[in-house]
């Protein structure tokens, strides 16, 4: 079974945080997609940040801005949960 995207947080520096339904949180490097083919269209760090979400149950940028799942860029689950850095949930403060 696939694990199924729940929620992402895009970072400053072309990286996001991928949240999945079995619990793990993984940090996933966009940077060796950026300028390349159809990601070209998100390798501004405006466009990268402000349109990354959660369509078709995975990582992706609405294109649209109307959360068409037919008008996005995504990327696959497997690869993202398979090459993703295992991380803790950066936004859980330290209450330490």
């Amino acid at each position: 079974m696939i694990a199924k995207v729940v929620q992402v947080k895009p970072t400053s520096d072309f990286k996001v945080f991928v949240y999945f339904d079995d619990g793990k949180i993984k940090l996933f490097d966009m940077n060796p997609f950026l300028g390349k083919g159809v990601f070209q269209q998100i390798s501004s760090i405006h466009d990268f940040t402000n349109k990354c979400t959660v369509l078709n149950g995975t990582l992706a940028w609405d294109l649209s801005g109307m959360f068409d799942p037919t008008n996005c860029l995504d990327m696959d689950p497997v690869t993202v949960y398979r090459d993703g850095v295992n991380v803790a949930d950066p936004l859980k403060q330290d209450t330490a």
